[in-house]
């Protein structure tokens, strides 16, 4: 019975189940890539992260844990000298599975399993996106360009202004103006109503001498 028995059988004893496991496990550490079914990919992720991550352990005793799982020597010398060293910083998630559609025959869903730290491609294409983010907005180039302008350029304006202010006189002057030579004129005027006044006063006198 499989009573809560959560894991994948493959279709296989336990013995055979084990031995695929291994010998699969062994073939992503050496050569970094595999194709194979998802639900054998799904049950070789379970198995396989667990040895990477004890293989950052570098200690007689992990080695040991390693081959009784993996059984080539190879895999484990590959394991704690070249893929550790890449790992290292990494918290988990050390494979990759990439669904490759369905095989011909069985219709089986195929998919291709590889170490995250060894895809140089998808390493080069994020370190160049990162290169390329910019946080600015899209228009900080033109408003920068303005304001320089602006800055470099206060002064001929304010001597235009200026000018202007000195040829057109304000509302206020040309009141002033007109209120002067209003008083001019009228002062003007008394002046000659008095030397009239005088030359009568005169005339006057004269004729009572007479």
């Amino acid at each position: 019975m499989r009573h809560r028995k959560s894991f994948n059988h493959l279709g296989r004893t336990s013995s055979h189940r084990k031995a695929m496991l291994s010998n699969m496990a062994a073939s992503l550490i050496l050569h970094k890539r595999i194709t194979t079914t998802v639900a054998k990919a799904k049950a070789l992720r379970s198995y396989v992260e667990p040895l990477i991550t004890k293989s950052k352990d570098d200690t007689t005793h992990s080695r040991r844990v390693a081959f009784s799982y993996l059984q080539s020597k190879e895999a484990v010398t590959e394991l704690f000298r070249e893929i550790a060293k890449k790992v290292g910083d990494r918290p988990g998630g050390y494979t990759r599975i990439l669904k490759l559609g369905n095989r011909l025959g069985d219709n089986a869903d195929m998919a291709m399993m590889e170490l995250v730290d060894f895809n140089e491609t998808l390493l080069a294409e994020k370190a160049t996106a990162k290169g390329k983010t910019s946080r600015r907005r899209r228009g900080g180039k033109k408003k920068a360009a303005e304001t320089d302008v602006t800055s470099k350029t206060p002064a001929p304006v304010a001597e235009d202004v200026k000018a202007e202010a000195k040829e057109e006189p304000s509302e206020a002057e040309t009141k002033i103006e007109d209120t002067t030579s209003e008083k001019k004129v009228e002062a003007k005027d008394e002046g000659k109503m008095v030397e009239t006044k005088e030359e009568n006063n005169e005339d006057k006198k004269e004729d009572t001498k007479e």
